[in-house]
């Protein structure tokens, strides 16, 4: 089983360019199962996630191919598979958006439950309420869902929950509803910019979608879909995490393809810490919003902040445990609250082991600010908790060993390569059993 082996105490100097993101390109390869023609997809970073839901989509009739200058290409060649099996589904969380645009082109889904994870419960009882909505039949039986409709129909769906709204629920949704008959009105919508992603995909394949990025989505159903070509956004929790590790290392990079205008709330967070962020002048305009390059440097004391996660446009989850690393090394008491998973804090153990001064309660973690961090093995429980303790050990003294590091795979296209690049002393290895 690999892990890193990293020698803190370099700072990170240099160039990077953020990846194409993730939670973006998940989506928008499922979507592509409600295309009558090959959709090519731009920028989709080589990640474990994104390769199990292309095997996913290959079960279920579709051939996905990936060319390094061509991009990825998917076309569906059989419509008469309609399950998503649990031996697939259980890798990914994300395989549930599948359900949506099966449901809207076969007429027919089953899909695996995909059940819990490291961060806490993410129950889908939001998606079923959306396509319950539009008209479908939908049983939970033997884990799986079965979702039947010879039709759907455009109605009002209301997305809210107790942590907000869902942003794969949006996705299936609103995918759905592009071949429902009618208008569907998406109320307590995610803003994520993902969605608005989704949206942009879906407009190019025909459909007619108003207001993806707010909490009102409008779509009025049409017959059918085709193909199209498309780009996706870069990386915003890509871009947040290597901005934080040049912060935590005291460093001075520059990153290219960087969604400035989705970090809204991150950045104003660490303005107050004393990470400077300067846009520069080389940008160009890219699929709903700004691809700019920026420059991150800090100063050499950080200040402590009070954190709220909340859903976008607020601080992000994905972004907690990064800032939380950062924060140990503030001249202060820093707070930390979180809104969206209050159990999300599995990290928390391990950066004590590190020398962190932290104390939780409930879903808040009172961070005390120290001098040092101090290298030590550590064992990663999730994917951002895993770029947290990452972040840790560049800035600790000593050698620390980050265990079970295919946690980062999911959600990072080679980090420890993208590191090097940065002058960061990171090395991977094998430590599986001989």
């Amino acid at each position: 089983m690999d892990a890193f082996v990293i020698q803190g105490g370099t700072r990170l100097r240099g160039r990077l360019r953020v990846h194409g993101a993730k939670n973006a390109a998940l989506p928008l390869m499922a979507a592509t199962l409600l295309a009558d023609q090959p959709v090519v997809l731009h920028d989709v970073p080589d990640l474990a996630d994104l390769r199990n839901m292309g095997q996913l989509l290959g079960t279920l009739g579709c051939q996905v191919q990936r060319d390094p200058d061509q991009g990825l290409r998917l076309s569906v060649c059989d419509q008469t598979k309609s399950e998503a099996h649990y031996d697939i589904v259980r890798t990914m969380r994300a395989s549930i958006c599948v359900l949506g645009p099966l449901l809207a082109r076969r007429g027919k889904a089953r899909v695996s439950m995909p059940g819990g994870c490291d961060i806490g419960d993410r129950p889908v009882d939001l998606h079923l309420r959306g396509l319950r909505a539009l008209g479908a039949d939908i049983r939970l039986e033997q884990g799986y869902v079965t979702a039947q409709a010879s039709q759907l129909r455009g109605g009002r769906v209301f997305l809210g929950g107790p942590f907000g709204s869902t942003a794969l629920g949006t996705a299936n949704v609103m995918s759905a509803a592009t071949l429902a008959k009618g208008q569907t009105i998406i109320d307590s919508a995610a803003c994520e910019p993902e969605i608005a992603d989704l949206a942009c995909l879906l407009n190019k394949m025909g459909a007619k979608i108003q207001g993806a990025g707010t909490p009102r989505i409008v779509i009025d159903g049409v017959d059918q879909l085709g193909g199209a070509e498309h780009t996706v956004i870069p990386d915003r929790i890509e871009a947040g995490t290597y901005i934080m590790a040049a912060a935590i290392t005291n460093g001075d990079i520059i990153l290219e393809n960087c969604p400035i205008d989705s970090l809204a709330a991150v950045m104003d967070r660490l303005f107050e810490v004393g990470v400077e962020l300067e846009p520069m002048a080389d940008c160009d305009a890219g699929n709903d919003g700004m691809r700019q390059t920026v420059h991150v440097a800090s100063t050499r004391r950080l200040e402590p902040v009070q954190v709220v996660t909340q859903p976008h446009p607020g601080f992000p989850t994905d972004l907690q445990a990064q800032m939380m690393a950062l924060l140990c090394l503030a001249d202060g008491n820093s707070i930390i609250t979180e809104k969206i998973f209050p159990d999300r804090f599995r990290h928390v153990a391990e950066l004590l082991r590190m020398g962190a001064n932290l104390v939780r309660s409930g879903s808040t973690v009172l961070i005390g600010g120290t001098r040092h961090l101090s290298g030590a093995p550590v064992m990663a429980n999730d994917l951002r908790a895993s770029a947290s303790l990452v972040m840790a050990g560049m800035a600790a003294k000593g050698v620390t060993i980050v265990n079970r590091v295919y946690h980062l795979d999911r959600g990072y296209e080679r980090m420890e390569v993208s590191l090097q690049k940065l002058g960061a002393q990171i090395e991977r290895v094998d430590r599986s059993p001989v």
